[in-house]
């Protein structure tokens, strides 16, 4: 059982049914499983027996029990060694380098989940051979097809993870206190790390951390387990969102109020809590907010260019122009346009003074209240074009879901 085990592709365990094993090599099984040498993977446990998902949630007395009632028309159930069984085992060269490959081999799971510093994704990032996508719960990159046919690729950077999820750990935060920090981790399959190259998986060891008072998100980890999301978070909300008030604008005035309603693929949660990391995703986000509102949509509903003194408007003036004299008293649309105005005014900071970076535990608070502002600006300014008697039929794409903070 070791050596199939060892020299199967993804660490497969051996596939016992009862039409094809003795009562004998039944019995057996069942000594190794009370041993705590085999572990047993059912249906029960796993849709695909054919790997080892997690360290058992049955215990022995469960699994051996399913080996000795295993009737000739079931499918089976497959064996693996535990990591008792596989301690002071000789393994093969090849998993001398590759620490997640060789905690593998030693017994570890294929869905099992190692956590590790938010910087470790900087380099796939900042990497143009690869292509990097982040969404509220999770990130995938991989190397592109130009980069590995290029003439000075090496083969010890062809890698992709794409099942990457968010992880928290909350020992510290406290809602009244807003300094209290969230720490933000990755989370990543033992099955799907020990595919990277050897030289890639050492780089991802030397970031891993402890997996004390750290949880996976729940919506990425079930979405892993193959369930549908039951939410949605804050950067799939703000884009929803501008896309909801484009069809809006449009039905109405016949052109959209933003230029575009897509966002860059690296526009998401902060990679590191630093001032520098967050004058980027400041600038980003404004340039999806006011940057990108539509001139010739602005000029379509006759609000005014100038004031009367013949000054330039700028462009959150003339959205909350339009608004005061489209029936928003003139309080509500301040209020309503603050956290844009918020975003707006923190760009110009890098821009016009040296700064600084400094890590700031708190910037992923920071943000996550930031996201949350700007999204109720856009969720009040649609409510408020959904009201208009050419938008009565339109329904929200997103109604029903649960908004998530982080």
């Amino acid at each position: 059982m070791k050596r199939r085990y060892l020299k199967s592709r993804d660490f497969n365990g051996l596939h016992i049914r009862r039409d094809r094993a003795s009562d004998e090599q039944i019995e057996a099984a069942v000594e190794l499983v009370e041993a705590g040498l085999v572990q047993v993977v059912g249906q029960d446990d796993y849709m695909n027996i054919h790997i080892r998902p997690w360290p058992s949630r049955r215990t022995p007395v469960k699994q051996m029990e399913e080996l000795r009632e295993l009737s000739r028309e079931d499918y089976g159930v497959a064996l693996y060694p535990m990591p008792k069984a596989m301690k002071g085992v000789k393994l093969p060269k090849r998993y001398e380098n590759a620490p997640f490959a060789r905690a593998m081999a030693r017994g570890r799971s294929t869905l099992e989940v190692a956590f590790f510093s938010m910087d470790v994704l900087e380099g796939y990032r900042n990497d143009a051979r690869f292509r990097f996508g982040m969404s509220d719960f999770g990130i995938n990159f991989w190397l592109t097809d130009e980069a590995h046919d290029a003439e000075d690729h090496s083969d010890k950077d062809s890698v992709s993870l794409v099942h990457l999820g968010f992880a928290y750990d909350m020992r510290k935060h406290d809602p009244d206190d807003p300094e209290s920090p969230i720490v933000r981790r990755v989370a990543a399959f033992y099955g799907d790390l020990k595919d990277l190259t050897p030289e890639h998986q050492q780089r991802w060891a030397s970031y891993q951390v402890s997996d004390d008072g750290v949880a996976p998100h729940p919506v990425w980890f079930a979405s892993q387990m193959g369930k549908w999301p039951d939410g949605v978070g804050p950067f799939e909300r703000l884009t929803q969102e501008l896309k909801n008030i484009n069809r809006l604008f449009e039905n109405v005035w016949g052109v959209p109020l933003f230029m575009t309603d897509e966002a860059l693929d690296d526009f998401g949660w902060l990679l590191r809590a630093d001032q520098r990391e967050w004058d980027h995703f400041i600038h980003s986000l404004d340039k999806l907010l006011s940057d990108n509102i539509n001139c010739s949509a602005r000029d379509k509903v006759g609000v005014a260019k100038k004031n009367a003194a013949g000054q330039q408007l700028g462009t959150l003036v003339r959205l909350e122009l339009f608004m005061t004299t489209n029936h928003v008293d003139t309080e509500k649309a301040k209020w309503a346009l603050a956290p844009l105005s918020e975003v707006r005014t923190a760009r110009q900071k890098p821009a016009h003074s040296l700064r600084t970076n400094v890590t700031d535990g708190t910037f992923v608070r920071k943000q996550m209240r930031l996201m949350h502002d700007v999204d109720e600006v856009l969720i009040n300014i649609r409510q408020w074009l959904a009201s208009h008697p050419r938008n009565r039929d339109w329904t929200d794409p997103l109604s029903g879901l649960k908004d998530y903070p982080i």
